[in-house]
């Protein structure tokens, strides 16, 4: 018996996402100039947010931060982890400005080296408690490569209508690509 019989012979429920369960809001590019990237009018229609990004730095070394609705105020929060593997490290950081996210491509490692990550955004619009985010992603250059996971907290109830994604230094390159999607359902 071939595997995907075996496979679809245990598996019971829905095989895929019903039709407008993942609905994409907005898509945006590096310009090479700005260290920026910003989605607005965030509607208040959907459960949950993620980005998707596959991104480079125009500087040897950036992060990716994270901040919602222009708020700069020391009341986010963030975790990480992360291994090459040989070596794994982890690091926090309380009453930041900012949110840390993985997945930034480096330019002084390989002229075509990217990040990529999956960012969820969780009860987003929900008014009533402080929003939740949790990221994985990484990069590889042929020589060695990160794993990196992170979640972070921001301290405010208000109902996210704006993201901004910045690095933490330089620009983002012209064929970084951003993705906003709005996740209905639980």
């Amino acid at each position: 018996m071939p595997i995907l019989g075996i496979m679809a012979s245990q598996i019971s429920g829905h095989l895929f996402a019903p039709s407008g369960a993942y609905d994409s809001i907005a898509t945006a590019s590096g310009t090479g100039s700005s260290g920026t990237i910003t989605f607005s009018f965030i509607p208040a229609t959907y459960t949950h947010l993620e980005i998707r990004q596959i991104s480079r730095c125009t500087v040897g070394s950036s992060d990716c931060n994270l901040r919602f609705n222009g708020d700069t105020a020391s009341n986010y929060s963030w975790h990480r982890i992360m291994g090459n593997g040989t070596v794994v490290s982890a690091a926090a950081g309380a009453t930041q400005t900012y949110i840390e996210l993985p997945a930034i491509g480096y330019s002084a490692l390989l002229a075509n080296t990217y990040g990529a990550s999956v960012t969820s955004i969780l009860d987003y619009a929900n008014t009533s408690k402080y929003k939740t985010v949790r990221s994985i992603g990484g990069h590889e250059d042929n020589t060695s490569g990160l794993v990196i996971v992170n979640s972070g907290n921001w301290r405010n109830t208000a109902a996210i209508t704006s993201i901004e994604l910045l690095t933490g230094s330089g620009s983002w390159s012209t064929d970084s690509r951003f993705a906003l999607y709005g996740i209905k359902g639980a």
